[in-house]
């Protein structure tokens, strides 16, 4: 949530940001009603002043008529303000669902744009895959290995979910305990989180856990629900907290299922294990001062490319456009290897780029909702701190990216070397 003070006072400057992310936001009624708020903020006070001094008076009346005149008059003021302080709630509640639904501000270098305005940044070390053979897509070798079990998911759960079999549970269980090792040995603290959480804390990240577009699974009859990613849960670990500058940057790496409705997802591009309800991921999560967020953004950014770089997977980095950021991020850099599977045979085309991670900087938006604030030795009061985020490894699509980069010729497919103490093999023979 953007600062209201902030909002008020540069209001075309967030009026342009929310067109420049394609949102349409009642930027200018919060003007408005900021201003009746105040409005009403000042009676209500004048009104409390006044009854405080009739109550004062009550003493002072010379006979008891007076006095029960005194009392009556203090309780109409008492009355007269306490309606005064309810209008005043009531727009203030009115004011905080409309700056909830306002997006953050966007870094300058940003570029603008939806979905395909997005930005190359760079490249992996490792190169595209270059076959003389056709290519298989994963689900191609999942069942030459005997990997994958979608058939069974269904039966049991619906479509979208899936039982992984043989290698893929050790490949899977190896991408997490690779993630949490390399972190882990980068200051950033190991953690399970719950896979459930409270709507309060979802609402505090960014996310509409019960509106109808909802991508989020809910408990009925309880404020609870499945979590999309550990992003919730970490970042709600610390809230309604006031952390000292000491402790900052404060690095985390948890561990999750996730839980995703993927409501309206379908097509080519997202069979097989690309878009599913339910997936593992090892996610990062950084709380900063206000200095500290662009640079830890850039390491989030580089620990990421370090990952992929050692699974010898082909990848670029992109700057997110603007219409594509979300809510919460400030800026966003997503990662996204080479698949090629997801390439139209028919069309000629040999693979495509597919999402693997992505890393957000918020800024203070998140910690204003959550209220994570941090205070500083020697100096007053305190401020919100900023919060970011990153994908370390989402284990169904990094398990796509390595299957389909890694085959070879005769059906076998090789185990990148980071992997091999898990997976007890430096190669699935076919």
């Amino acid at each position: 949530m953007l600062d209201r003070k902030f909002t008020v006072e540069n209001i075309d400057a967030v009026r342009e940001n929310c067109k420049k992310r394609g949102v349409s936001c009642e930027v200018d009624r919060i003007v408005d009603l900021e201003a009746a708020r105040l409005e009403k903020s000042q009676q209500t006070q004048e009104l409390n002043r006044q009854a405080n001094e009739v109550s004062k008076s009550i003493g002072k009346a010379k006979d008891d008529a007076e006095r029960q005149a005194t009392i009556a008059k203090g309780r109409a003021l008492r009355e007269q303000k306490d309606a005064a302080q309810k209008e005043q709630d009531e727009i203030d509640g009115q004011i905080r669902a409309l700056l909830s639904a306002i997006p953050n501000m966007t870094h300058p270098d940003v570029p603008t744009g939806g979905e395909d305005g997005y930005k190359e940044l760079s490249f992996g070390k490792t190169p595209k895959p270059s076959f003389d053979f056709e290519a298989m897509d994963h689900l191609q070798l999942g069942e030459k290995h005997d990997l994958f079990d979608f058939e069974a998911g269904a039966r049991v759960s619906g479509a979208g979910f899936y039982y992984l079999r043989n290698a893929a549970v050790r490949i899977d269980l190896a991408l997490q305990q690779y993630a949490i090792s390399f972190l882990s040995d980068r200051k950033f603290t190991p953690i399970t989180t719950p896979d459930l959480a409270l709507t309060s804390i979802l609402e505090g990240i960014g996310f509409t856990p019960r509106g109808p577009e909802t991508q989020i699974y809910s408990i009925e009859n309880t404020e609870l629900n499945l979590v999309g990613t550990a992003e919730i849960t970490l970042g709600g670990m610390m809230s309604g907290q006031v952390l000292s500058d000491e402790q900052l940057p404060m690095r985390l790496c948890g561990l999750s299922h996730c839980f995703r409705t993927e409501a309206g997802a379908a097509g080519r591009a997202s069979k097989g294990l690309y878009r599913v309800h339910q997936f593992t991921k090892v996610e990062m999560f950084a709380f900063t001062t206000p200095e500290q967020s662009d640079a830890m953004h850039d390491e989030l950014r580089q620990l990421e490319c370090e990952i992929f770089d050692s699974l010898e997977v082909p990848y670029r980095v992109i700057d997110t456009a603007s219409g594509d950021l979300g809510g919460p991020a400030y800026r966003k850099f997503d990662l996204e290897a080479w698949m090629p599977g997801r390439g139209d045979t028919a069309k000629g085309e040999d693979g495509e780029w597919g999402e693997v991670t992505s890393t957000s900087n918020c800024t203070d938006y998140q910690a204003r909702r959550l209220d994570v604030r941090y205070k500083t030795a020697g100096k007053k009061g305190t401020q919100f701190v900023h919060t970011l985020n990153g994908t370390a490894v989402a284990t169904g699509r990094a398990m796509i990216a390595i299957l389909e980069n890694h085959q070879r010729a005769d059906g076998s497919i090789a185990i990148p070397k980071v992997l091999q103490p898990w997976v007890g093999t430096d190669v699935l023979t076919a």
